[in-house]
């Protein structure tokens, strides 16, 4: 099996997770006030009709939700078929595609004033973090802006159970992703961290990083 086949098989695994675990990921996850007040702040530094880049978008909620409602044109982009059809529910008014994070290229989609990773990034073994970081920095406008939000652990593609199937995760200390994002060309303006507790006894509590973060250039 070639390294494509078996990304390729690593990625269907991935997405097959996320096609069971479906409705239930917002049951689990209902409380994301930190995340609400990252896209909030971002709403703030665009300006009117921004068009804004959803990265791993599942269900829409509340992120795409959010910008749309802001007035901005959304896309969301994500690896799971159902997650997409959940979001499309959601957020009539954004578009939405099915595409893996690592094909995401400008000529695919064009070019945003914003990109948004909410728990995207950490989905990848960190071989392959840095390149996503380059590619969603090439998606970007010069100028423009990264939110994003990963869980902090020294951890990697590292396969966990998650509301009763099993994903692949990576994690990053804080300094060590603060390197990662000013390597790749961001300049980070804020970040946060959070103590988070799902409702659901399958997923464990967690430390959230979030970062904004703005092109460099």
């Amino acid at each position: 099996m070639s390294s494509d086949d078996g990304w390729a098989a690593r990625e269907r695994e991935q997405a097959t997770a996320y096609d069971r675990i479906g409705e239930h990921y917002d049951e689990a996850f209902p409380h994301k006030d930190v995340q609400v007040k990252s896209t909030l702040g971002l709403i703030d530094r665009l300006p009117a009709g921004a068009r804004v880049l959803d990265v791993g978008c599942g269900t829409g909620v509340p992120t795409a939700r959010r910008l749309t409602d802001a007035g901005l044109s959304v896309t969301g982009v994500d690896i799971s078929p159902v997650m997409l059809d959940i979001a499309r529910r959601n957020v009539p008014e954004a578009e939405f595609a099915h595409v893996d994070l690592i094909s995401l290229r400008p000529e695919l989609l064009g070019t945003f004033d914003a990109v948004v990773s909410y728990f995207a990034l950490l989905h990848l073994p960190r071989a392959l973090v840095p390149h996503a970081l380059s590619v969603l920095r090439t998606m970007i406008v010069p100028g423009g802006w990264f939110t994003l939000s990963m869980v902090e652990a020294d951890v990697d593609d590292l396969p966990i159970p998650f509301l009763g199937h099993h994903v692949r995760v990576t994690g990053y200390f804080r300094e060590d992703l603060r390197g990662l994002l000013t390597e790749a060309g961001f300049a980070i303006e804020e970040e946060e961290t959070v103590s988070y507790a799902p409702s659901s006894a399958q997923a464990d509590p967690e430390i959230q990083l979030f970062f904004t973060c703005r092109r460099t250039d």
